[in-house]
């Protein structure tokens, strides 16, 4: 089974009275047999719309029971789901928007003016749907429908035995048609993803069905997920870490996921120990979020004691590098495995994973490959010996098949069947991947190459620092010299001088730090992840003020 539909099929058939998505602000549950009658439903719609197989379909929401039918049920009814980033800039959305394609899009009310301005600026038209977070999409009445039941869904909707959690219908408004819904084939593009655009305009990953299935698979293999398992899903759903972790493995386990409709640091372990949690994915920034608090005095959770929270397997971090001394702090306050991982857009989320204890973790080390092959090449393509550095490349059914009309970064981004990462790091004789840093933030001082990620984790160390990010900036004499950004925790003081002297301690003179910048927050993209990329920017406006 490689197909959204299948999964969906497969598990209303096995579990359909089981909640699936928990939605903690209102109480309401999503069924698997509501997320198939929704999916049915879908299809449905957009038939009667002319809204033809692989025509793609966006949306514009917070997460919740809502985005995940919509994101699911777009791909089931063999569509292609376009999830926007709800905090990007005008530009950068208004162009995923346009250059999507997309026939439709649903809007949460709170996004209808911001979505008005944008389609302002595009010269095709594109159907709009409402989506409230309380009763889900408001349709165009004045689209016919005639075949189309608007009867009350026909899933017996009750409550998780096992959860204890009310479960209210939060499927699409219409009964499936009598004649059978779209199946789409693994082969089929369920998701276009857009990555981040640190660097420019950003590229639509064209994911299939099999890459979707695939990616949530090798997450459940990862960390050996089964029907009991329930996630914190605290990252967004147009990010592919909400999307194929928290969603689509879960959906491939029969497992369960709450989802509120953004992150809170103060939330984050009621949650867990409330609808008993075993694990959620989360991204350093998050990690030192929640970490602050307890520093701060702030958290009032009993992580020893409470037995509600003993439940709660692991955490796992991704789409960032995690520095060793924020992994050994999480460790040591909150007594659960930080699992570091790798995972990307073009590989439907997990690529590589730590093993869950017994297994050996080593620090640094996203881990081992999981799901599909990992190698490293150097910049002629050819495979490289464990050891040797170069570039991180991937092969497996995971894979993005093209970036949406964008033929050149497609043609750039393969050396056969190996997809290039862009990341830079080696294998070890146990398999095990260390990542150094990304091409293009590789720092060249008189002609040495710097990786980033070594002045971050030294800086990390300091108790004083909240968020790190090295960077080079143009010197007239060495090509680049090493800056870094740096906020610190709320009470704490320290000098620029002396977290350069407490950084040269750790990687030396030459690789520490020069200029250290101090900023209330680091720019970060939709999950989290700092954007190293952008600092040199601010770093040349701070400058020049």
């Amino acid at each position: 089974m490689l197909t959204i539909r299948e999964q969906i099929d497969a598990q209303a058939r096995q579990r359909g009275d089981a909640a699936f998505v928990i939605e903690p602000e209102s109480g309401r549950a999503l069924t698997f047999a509501q997320l198939k009658h929704g999916a049915d439903a879908l299809g449905v719609r957009f038939d009667r719309r002319g809204i033809a197989r692989q025509d793609k379909v966006a949306f514009l929401l917070d997460n919740g029971a809502w985005a995940v039918q919509l994101l699911l049920g777009i791909m089931a009814a063999g569509r292609v789901a376009v999830p926007l980033n709800a905090v990007a800039g005008r530009t950068q959305l208004q162009y995923v928007l346009d250059h999507s394609d997309a026939e439709l899009v649903f809007v949460a009310p709170r996004y209808t003016d911001k979505l008005n301005e944008l389609l302002a600026g595009i010269e095709r038209g594109i159907e709009v749907v409402e989506t409230p977070p309380d009763d889900g999409p408001r349709w165009d009445d004045s689209v016919a429908d005639n075949d189309v039941s608007t009867a009350a869904a026909a899933a017996d909707v009750t409550a998780a035995a096992d959860a204890g959690d009310d479960a209210t219908d939060a499927g699409a408004d219409a009964a499936p048609a009598a004649s059978p819904p779209t199946q789409p084939t693994e082969s089929d593009t369920a998701l276009l993803l857009y990555t981040s655009g640190s660097t420019g305009l950003p590229k639509g990953a064209l994911l299939s069905h099999r890459a979707i299935v695939s990616g949530g698979r090798n997450v459940v293999a990862g960390h050996a997920l089964t029907a009991a398992d329930r996630a914190l899903c605290v990252l967004p759903v147009y990010h592919i870490n909400g999307a194929m972790v928290t969603v689509c493995a879960p959906l491939c386990s029969g497992g369960s996921v709450v989802m509120p409709m953004r992150f809170s640091a103060a939330a984050f372990w009621q949650l867990v120990a409330a609808h008993r949690c075993t694990w959620s994915s989360v991204v350093p920034t998050i990690i030192n979020y929640l970490l602050d608090r307890v520093a701060q005095g702030e958290e009032k959770m009993a992580f020893g004691d409470d037995p509600r929270l003993q439940q709660f397997r692991f955490g796992r971090s991704a789409s960032a590098p995690l520095p060793a001394a924020v992994l050994r702090e999480w460790e040591r306050v909150f007594g659960a495995p930080m699992i570091e991982t790798l995972g990307l857009t073009e590989t439907a989320g997990t690529v590589a994973s730590n093993p869950l204890p017994p297994g050996v973790r080593k620090v640094d080390s996203v881990g081992i490959a999981c799901g599909n092959a990992i190698a490293i090449l150097d910049s002629d393509g050819r495979q490289l010996a464990a050891g040797a550095r170069g570039e991180i490349a991937i092969r497996g059914r995971n894979l993005l098949d093209e970036y949406y009309k964008n033929e050149e970064a497609t043609r750039a981004a393969f050396a056969g069947d190996w997809f290039r990462s862009g990341d830079l790091g080696h294998l070890d004789a146990d398999g095990y991947l260390f990542i150094t840093g990304r091409l293009k933030e590789l720092i060249i001082r008189g002609g040495e190459n710097i990786a980033p990620r070594e002045i971050d984790d030294a800086l990390y160390r300091h108790p004083a620092v909240l968020e790190a990010a090295a960077v080079g900036v143009a010197h007239p004499d060495y090509g680049q010299e090493v800056a870094a950004c740096v906020a610190l925790r709320d009470g704490f003081n320290c000098t620029a001088r002396a977290l350069m002297d407490f950084c040269a301690q750790s990687v030396g003179e030459v690789k520490a730090p020069k200029a250290v910048y101090f900023l209330d927050e680091l720019p970060k993209g939709p999950s989290g992840k700092i954007l190293r990329l952008k600092l040199p920017e601010i770093i040349d406006s701070l400058n020049e003020s």
